[in-house]
């Protein structure tokens, strides 16, 4: 049984924002939720996408697919763990932040997955506020406190990610974006938890939210225990809960 109130999750901190909201809100968490208090690893992925599984329209315009509280549900994951993961696509095409704004909690370190250099030095990814900034990879200009971490290739497979980030002290992880980083995160084994959270659209077209490699049979398909949430907004929540790494998938739920 998880605790009632935010307070519990966080430790010190209070939600004052919180709603009543139902079980599987709750469950959506606990994964998170326990691996903290274990002080275990765990890597959880989400994806804002509409009703048919596009992320943005053909022309990449993304902003916003999904309403305030799937926002703060997102912002509330990112208080839960110890980094956040995006690659270079994701940190080009939005700009993002990757703080806790939206509820009350500490930023986690942001993390870029950028092989080739693309990110530009400014970008709002390596603000220099007090919170750790990683790069695999990145571009020689970088701001100084900025935490090189080397690319031995091209590809960066996942696995060498979550163990390189886990020698620095980071192991709880949040994928955030985009599609093909969370597609290689999801086909390597290293997602133990996945949030898909639905905006009430429908774009007929555009990029998918998830891409993994072709199967030949539904018996080979993923298939994780999921509970739903409709937000008071409308947006829905589909927590996936996966097995992990080290689970073979006869564990599963």
């Amino acid at each position: 049984m998880l605790d009632k109130t935010w307070h519990d999750l966080i430790e010190g901190t209070e939600y004052p924002d919180l709603r009543a909201d139902t079980p599987a809100f709750w469950n959506a968490f606990a994964t998170l939720i326990e691996a903290r208090r274990q002080d275990r690893a765990c890597v959880v992925a989400q994806l804002g996408l509409s009703l048919d599984g596009r992320i943005a329209t053909q022309t990449g315009d993304s902003k916003y697919i999904n309403g305030r509280d799937a926002l703060a549900h997102l912002h509330r994951l990112r208080a839960l763990v110890d980094a956040v993961i995006v690659g270079s696509g994701t940190a080009l095409a939005d700009d993002p932040q990757l703080t806790v704004r939206l509820c009350h909690g500490r930023h986690p370190a942001r993390v870029v997955i950028d092989p080739n250099g693309r990110v530009s030095p400014r970008a709002r990814v390596w603000a220099d506020d007090g919170t750790r900034s990683l790069v695999f990879g990145g571009a020689q200009d970088l701001p100084a406190h900025v935490e090189r971490i080397a690319v031995p290739g091209g590809d960066i497979p996942p696995q060498h990610l979550v163990a390189e980030l886990a020698q620095r002290g980071l192991i709880r992880l949040l994928v955030e974006g985009g599609a093909d980083t969370l597609g290689r995160f999801l086909a390597d084994g290293q997602i133990t938890s996945l949030h898909l959270l639905y905006g009430q659209l429908i774009l007929g077209s555009g990029q998918p939210g998830v891409v993994l490699p072709p199967i030949a049979k539904l018996s080979e398909a993923l298939r994780p225990d999921c509970k739903t949430h409709v937000f008071p907004d409308g947006d829905i929540l589909v927590a996936c809960d996966l097995a992990p790494p080290d689970q073979d998938a006869g564990g599963t739920a």
